[in-house]
């Protein structure tokens, strides 16, 4: 279930997500089962352009035009019969919302009885297995695919096939439509169906097809990526006259359509979303009569069509006017004119434009000023610390662009004299490393011994060295870290007790001597009195 839901979030553009998700929340909030129908999952799956989108509602979508258009949709259109609801989408994206339904025809040529109906009856009264297919956009079964005809299988190979033997006899605008398909896929028809096809051709069944049905197939014919094609291979099955008497291939105007759909994709590749739809009608039409072409335009359905089909010309002479004007007098001017027009208009402008001036101006719109934007210095703008996320950058940018799109600023040295002002200040250095408070304690390490002296002691080795000093010990296993190996055991790295060392200044005094003192010399020896008397006695 989620492979289609990653496929159709890939496959559709960003404005159709957005509403495919807009829809969803209408729906969920009224309580109405969703489905993704027709041919948006076939195009999906197939990989063709997605022109619209198609949903069915179990229930009557009729109730939900106020919500939509709360939400921010714009009816374009709606069928009482068949209760259908013809909405553009916010991204003028295109949107049909149906009732789920059967379609009983008691005998041909009749309107079929309709009748409101699951999602699996809706899709067994369709026309070819390509388009019977719906994908759940429900909570709970968000992702399932219901392909009760195998219609994948048949896009995968590549055929046109109807559902049942008598699907041309109920609804021959079916034969238009598989004509249109098979011109625009380039798909053929499956054996039965082309025989089926065929038959109905040569009973003629296709005089029997509604008006509404020759509606929907002519606005159908304005979204096509090649209308001419189409056109010629309708006019070659008989099926343009059908559309209104007076169509042909030549009441077309090819030159002007091929540059318009030329000119289309030169919008599109530079980002533009353009809905040729209005254009490509007017020069399909382009050699009709004005009577002709109202009659085309009062039998499709989708009034959002017919309305900017009739008000195109009126608006491009508008805009060309504004074009020759003070509006545009520089080529900054006319940037800023041409960028807030609609593209629709400038891109039926750019084909139609008679005046020299209006044909150069879009041209260079479309062309020669776009190369201007590469001369904005962005690597230097970079060092200047002018990037976008300085809130001012999309004004900077606009600035500068401006300038040398009129030839204000000629050279770089010139762009980055404009740009220096408006470089932020650069930001203020780290502050300096913290130091402590206290002291540092120094650890001095005697040559001699190897042993740190304490604080306040001398290292020693410089003065008289004394009987009692320590004698030099190991140093501590853990200053000099070794492997360990298997063989040897492990050595551990408590330290041995350290001597005890002796002060530098303190002298040791000499172990007191119990021993008798040796006679001084006799002949510095002083003789005592009394033994000076007793001598003389003798």
């Amino acid at each position: 279930m989620a492979d289609y839901i990653y496929t159709m979030e890939i496959r559709l553009t960003p404005d159709q997500s957005k509403g495919v998700n807009l829809v969803q929340e209408v729906a969920r909030a009224a309580g109405i089962t969703l489905y993704l129908t027709g041919g948006a999952i076939r195009d999906i799956i197939s990989g063709f352009t997605i022109r619209d989108l198609d949903f069915t509602v179990q229930g009557n979508p009729l109730k939900l035009q106020k919500d939509f258009e709360r939400a921010g949709a714009q009816l374009a259109g709606h069928d009482e019969e068949v209760r259908t609801l013809f909405l553009v989408l916010p991204g003028n994206v295109r949107a049909e919302i149906g009732m789920a339904r059967t379609e009983h025809y008691e005998k041909v040529g009749k309107p079929p009885v309709i009748a409101p109906a699951s999602i699996q009856e809706d899709l067994r009264r369709r026309d070819f297995t390509v388009n019977a297919m719906a994908l759940s956009l429900n909570e709970g079964s968000r992702g399932l695919l219901l392909d009760p005809f195998n219609g994948v299988a048949d896009i995968e190979a590549k055929l046109l096939r109807i559902l049942h033997n008598y699907s041309f006899v109920e609804d021959p605008s079916r034969l238009i439509r598989a004509t249109r398909f098979a011109a625009r896929f380039h798909w053929p028809m499956e054996e039965r169906t082309q025989q089926r096809y065929n038959a109905a051709k040569e009973n003629n069944y296709i005089e029997h097809i509604s008006r509404s049905a020759v509606g929907h197939e002519i606005g159908q014919l304005a979204h096509e990526d090649d209308p001419l094609n189409v056109v010629r291979i309708l006019e070659k099955e008989n099926w343009l006259k059908v559309l209104h008497p007076h169509w042909s291939s030549a009441k077309v105007d090819t030159s002007g359509l091929g540059q318009l759909m030329k000119t289309r994709q030169q919008m599109v590749d530079l980002g533009y979303t353009v809905d040729p739809s209005p254009a490509v009608m007017h020069f399909l039409t382009a050699r009709l009569s004005d009577k002709d072409i109202c009659d085309l335009r009062r039998q499709i359905p989708r009034k959002d069509l017919t309305e900017a089909w009739r008000d195109l010309e009126d608006r491009a002479k508008e805009l060309a006017k504004r074009l020759t004007g003070k509006e545009a007098a520089t080529p900054s001017r006319t940037w800023n004119l041409l960028s807030a027009a609609r593209p629709e208009m400038v891109l039926f402008l750019a084909v139609t434009a008679r005046h020299q001036t209006v044909a150069q101006k879009i041209k260079n719109f479309l062309t020669k000023w776009r190369l201007v934007q590469r001369r904005i210095p962005l690597p230097e703008m970079t060092e200047l610390l002018i990037t976008p996320q300085l809130p001012e950058y999309p004004k900077i940018a606009r600035d500068v662009f401006m300038l040398l799109l009129d030839g204000r600023l000629r050279s770089r040295t010139e762009t980055l004299k404009f740009l220096k002002p408006f470089a932020p200040p650069p930001p203020p250095p780290p502050p300096p490393p913290r130091r402590g408070r206290g002291p540092k304690a120094v650890v001095a390490t005697a040559p001699v011994t190897g042993i740190p002296a304490k604080k306040g002691e001398v290292p020693k080795g410089k003065g008289k060295s004394t009987a009692a000093v320590a004698p030099p010990v190991a140093p501590v296993a853990a200053s000099v870290p070794t492997p360990p190996t298997k063989a040897k055991p492990k050595v551990s790295l408590k330290p041995e007790p350290r001597a005890k060392p002796v002060p530098a200044k303190a002298k040791k005094k000499p172990a007191r001597n119990t021993a008798k003192r040796p006679a001084k010399h006799p002949a510095k020896r002083k003789k005592s009195p009394h033994k000076k008397a007793k001598g003389k006695k003798r």
